[in-house]
């Protein structure tokens, strides 16, 4: 494939000098080799240098994009013309109450509300007001107390995940004076009183739970969680009998429990750890529901004394198919739902526990996202759960358990948007071993997609997790301009099983950056696209995706949007100080593992920036990211500016008041997708 030929843009690379970062050589030794990092510095957040280069960033990028100031306001305007700025979500029944939030015009955010079914509306809180003083907010845990008089919630206003604990009497309107900071997660006992709730460690890593008392002064710790590789996490069962502690690896699980009847008693240990076997506990009345990988690589689903989980005694309930990933479970009195996935689809099965039968709740369309939502209430006959598509909007959906039938709650009300108008369809790519790769795509049906259509191909590839073909109101920006949108699932992902997550990390996650290349050739060979015409976009370990692609094959796009990239793979993962660095080593490797680090350093972004022609890139990051740190993307800017040899455009753009989300209000998270969108169109459409 020849290398991309320059396109006309009407973006100005011209219109001001790029900022040079300085260069101020680092050593690391590792392995006999001396790794030389120029912009280690960047590292150095409280030096006032490192703030005015990313500053002369930001301004170096609105200079290239000045002449796209229309097309954002334009796109800008189209996205908020799509959206019910005044509107109010699906209410979520809970324990007599249904909870839900309302939205404002010209409001940035959420304001979180409850009524008893056909009483009166209370305000419970309004983010928009607790953001004054502050440039960011994000709301965590969310619990009101069983009784319904106290609720329970966390705010983080730095964008770092930095959530204190708060409390608000619901039955006065007033706040209480009980404060708890670097809290993860937190639940209620069933007195009212009573809550449990994590901690993080320096590297924010969840690994304390303590029990505590509303108006004491501390907690009391009931479980530490030790090693390094996993994180703990507290829960309450789904009957609310329960409250259980989760210690968890990438691999591995360890189960503790504390009966809330007497939630002062010691932890109980379910089944001792064992490496590579996760066990996944519920409760229902007088069983443990297990969901478990014993023998069973996509999860079998089992059911256990309450006396005594061990394998011996299970009752299969739901056999182990290879064909099948059973992700999670949610529990009723009466039925269990379990969330699957299946040759790059998810399906949701009922399980009737009277009877033993189960069956799949049927889709309407042959690609579409299917989630449980939100199931508070446990002795009930509805379950609740979400439906969209590349073509449908996110609809909330009552289905009952007894019957099947369904109820649509609400959908999301999406202004001009007319589904017939769109078409939708998967491909199969063949990965360089033969593995056939999924890609769903959308584009407008009045378009015939040939080597000139700009096409946008997104993917992830991490983790496990799964991309669905779900629905976004923002890309209709690009489907009404011609585009086609595509997402690729990739090996590293979950959509094919766990299998599919395990050939795409470690030792075999170049898989992950092959099977990419090959949905992109699948595109190109089947005349939707060209090299000219592609764009790629990923974020976070997307990012890392993104970045690989543009070193394996520098020719493959015309341009690429990394956001919140993880980058420099190699020296975050040398460094056990930052956050998730150690609990990471089971996805990416090791580098002080001579085997582990040779393989890194095969596709780490960072390190492989040669001098050559590359596509045109946008690069954004958060200044308080905790999850991928903003100098990851600023380092690689940097070097990919003075490596690269040719006159493309390099953007790197920073917000420097948000996390690794983005901006939290509504309306600035539209500012900056239009800022993307405009970028894809002025590169490729043009």
């Amino acid at each position: 494939m020849e290398e991309v030929e320059p396109m006309p843009s009407r973006l100005n690379p011209s219109a001001a000098k790029p900022p040079v970062a300085a260069k101020k050589p680092h050593t690391t030794q590792i392995h006999g080799e001396t790794l030389i990092d120029d912009y280690f510095w960047l590292r150095d957040k409280k030096n006032p240098a490192v703030a005015a280069y990313l500053q002369a960033e930001n301004k170096y990028a609105q200079s290239v994009m000045a002449p796209l100031a229309d097309l954002k306001k334009t796109l800008y305007a189209e996205m908020v013309g799509r959206m019910k700025e005044t509107d109010v979500s699906a209410p979520n029944p809970r324990d007599g109450w249904l909870y839900y939030y309302r939205t404002k015009k010209g409001k940035q955010f959420r304001i979180y509300c409850r009524k008893r079914p056909n009483g009166k509306e209370e305000t419970l809180l309004d983010l928009n007001e607790l953001i004054k003083g502050h440039k960011y907010i994000s709301l965590g845990v969310f619990e009101p107390s069983d009784d319904g008089n106290i609720l329970m919630y966390s705010l983080d206003f730095t964008g770092f995940r930095e959530y204190s604990l708060y409390f608000k009497d619901l039955t006065t309107g007033r706040d209480l004076v009980d404060r708890v900071p670097k809290v993860t997660t937190a639940f209620w006992a069933p007195d009212n009183k009573t809550f449990f709730y994590a901690t993080e460690d320096k590297a924010k890593r969840s690994y304390r739970v303590y029990r505590r008392k509303l108006g004491a002064k501390s907690g009391t710790l009931i479980k530490e969680e030790p090693d390094q590789l996993y994180w703990l996490y507290p829960y309450r069962s789904s009957d609310r009998k329960a409250l259980m502690l989760l210690s968890v690896s990438s691999e591995t699980t360890e189960t503790s429990v504390v009966p809330m009847a007497d939630p002062t008693s010691k932890p109980r240990l379910l089944l001792k750890r064992e490496e590579g076997v996760e066990d996944h506990f519920d409760r229902h009345d007088d069983a443990w529901i297990v969901r478990s990988n014993r023998d069973a690589k996509n999860f079998k689903i089992a059911s256990a004394p309450i006396d005594d989980p061990s394998p011996a005694k299970w009752t299969i309930l739901l056999e182990h198919d290879p064909a099948i990933k059973r992700e999670e479970t949610t529990i009723f009195k009466n039925h269990m739902v379990v969330s699957e996935w299946q040759d790059g689809l998810p399906h949701l099965r009922v399980f009737d526990f009277a009877t033993g039968q189960s069956t799949r709740i049927p889709p309407a369309e042959p690609i579409y996202a299917l989630n449980a939502g939100t199931n508070d209430d446990y002795d009930t006959d509805t379950f609740r759960f979400t439906y969209d598509s590349f073509t449908t909007p996110q609809t909330h959906i009552d289905y009952n358990l007894k019957t099947g039938a369904q109820k649509i709650v609400k959908q999301v009300e999406v202004k001009g948007f007319v589904p017939s108008k769109y078409v939708a369809k998967r491909l199969l790519a063949t990965a360089s071993d033969g593995t056939k790769v999924p890609i769903g795509l959308v584009h407008r049906k009045d378009i015939k997609p040939n080597r000139k259509t700009p096409t946008l191909l997104y993917g992830y590839g991490s983790y496990g997790a799964s991309m669905d073909f779900g629905f976004s109101s923002n890309v209709i920006s690009l489907l009404d301009r011609g585009f086609v949108f595509a997402v690729a699932q990739i090996r590293g992902g979950g959509e094919m099983g766990e299998q599919w997550h395990d050939q795409g990390k470690m030792m075999q996650k170049m898989n992950t950056f092959t099977d990419f290349v090959a949905c992109a050739e699948k595109l190109f060979e089947e005349k939707i696209a060209s090299p000219d015409h592609l764009g790629i976009q990923g974020g976070s370990a997307g990012g890392l995706l993104i970045g690989a692609v543009v070193n394996l094959r520098p020719n493959l796009s015309r341009a690429a949007v990394l956001e919140v990239p993880f980058v420099d793979v190699i020296n975050t993962m040398l460094d056990e100080t930052l956050p998730l660095t150690v609990g990471e080593f089971l996805e990416w490797g090791n580098p002080k593992i001579k085997e582990q680090y040779d393989y890194i350093k095969q596709y780490c972004p960072y390190t492989n920036i040669q001098a050559r022609k590359y596509a045109d890139l946008m690069v954004r990051t958060s200044f308080n990211d905790s999850q991928v740190m903003y100098w990851e993307p600023a380092k690689y800017v940097a070097k990919m500016r003075a490596m690269r040899k040719d006159d493309g455009i390099v953007l790197l753009i920073t917000n420097m008041d948000a996390g690794h989300g983005g901006s939290a209000g509504r309306y600035d998270y539209l500012k900056e997708r239009a800022e993307v969108y405009a970028f894809l169109i002025a590169t490729l459409a043009e």
